[in-house]
């Protein structure tokens, strides 16, 4: 028995170095500062049981901003402009469930399409996404104070073709991401005014990073890897309720960013690393409608 310990060690150690990932050059950095406008719309439906049907669609528009890309090897940046375009749209459909004895607590599943602004339109692959997402809500009222912590489960699923790199067995993209977003919220009801002031802070973290994502010490995988946080957002805003039915929702939106993007040259084989970090401002207004 300790001899199959030894042998099975002794094969795990000379495996693993042949995983090391060998970049096709010296991997780089971008980052990104932009201005964004959001426009969006939601509908809900409230029935007595405690189910709620609720569709949204949200359109985020660029204003603006500044990119700089750096080569470490030979030091090189170049900054260039973030053109005005779509970026992004979200349509969301999902169904909500609150038990009447249990108002603290809420669930809800759904579906959102993601299309992605400034892609090859002739490609529907290259410009749409598929998300499917769980989360439970638990909430508190004290007073005029609400407190909300929401966890969501999320997956985003890729079309079309991820192209292999056969050294080491692993495709540049997941076909299916998974993530966990963490949000804490904090609202106060105004009693004499119809607004509601709010402020929340949200963290996305990776569940499923690919193997040639995930950061380690001198990009060798026997080192050990982790996940990471992906994003972290901050936003506050205020509701302002029109009728009983219809609200406003004015907000500022703060968004850090920060992804590893791996591209590899399915005929060259050769394999490229980009480090992105984002910095991103965004003014919205939402309409919402429930009944």
């Amino acid at each position: 028995m300790k001899r199959y310990y030894c042998l099975t060690a002794l094969a795990v150690m000379l495996v693993l170095p042949a995983y090391s990932w060998d970049w096709a050059s010296t991997p780089t950095s971008s980052t990104t500062h932009s201005v964004q406008l959001r426009v969006g719309a939601d509908f809900n439906k409230k029935w007595d049981n405690g189910l709620a049907l609720h569709f949204g669609e949200d359109l985020r528009f660029d204003l603006g901003g500044t990119g700089t890309d750096i080569n470490p090897a030979s030091g090189d940046t170049t900054v260039s402009a973030v053109a005005a375009n779509l970026n992004k749209s979200y349509t969301t459909l999902s169904l909500s469930y609150k038990n009447p004895r249990f108002k603290y607590l809420k669930a809800d599943v759904g579906y959102m399409l993601k299309i992605m602004g400034n892609k090859d339109w002739a490609d529907v692959n290259k410009w749409m996404r598929h998300r499917i997402f769980f989360s439970l809500t638990g909430s508190y009222r004290y007073e005029q104070w609400s407190f909300s912590l929401r966890e969501r489960f999320l997956t985003e699923i890729r079309m079309g073709d991820i192209d292999l790199h056969t050294a080491t067995g692993y495709y540049e993209h997941n076909r299916a991401d998974w993530y966990l977003r963490s949000k804490v919220e904090v609202a106060y009801h105004a009693v004499s005014k119809p607004l509601k002031p709010y402020i929340w802070l949200e963290l996305v973290n990776t569940l499923n990073a690919n193997p040639l994502q995930q950061k380690y010490a001198n990009n060798d995988p026997t080192q050990k890897g982790h996940q990471y946080i992906r994003r972290v957002r901050t936003s506050v805003g205020v509701v302002w309720r029109l009728t009983q039915r219809s609200s406003l929702d004015f907000y500022y939106r703060f968004d850090y960013g920060y992804d590893r993007e791996v591209t590899v040259k399915a005929k060259s084989q050769d394999l490229f690393l980009n480090e992105e970090t984002s910095f991103q401002h965004a003014i919205g207004i939402a309409y919402n409608f429930g009944w």
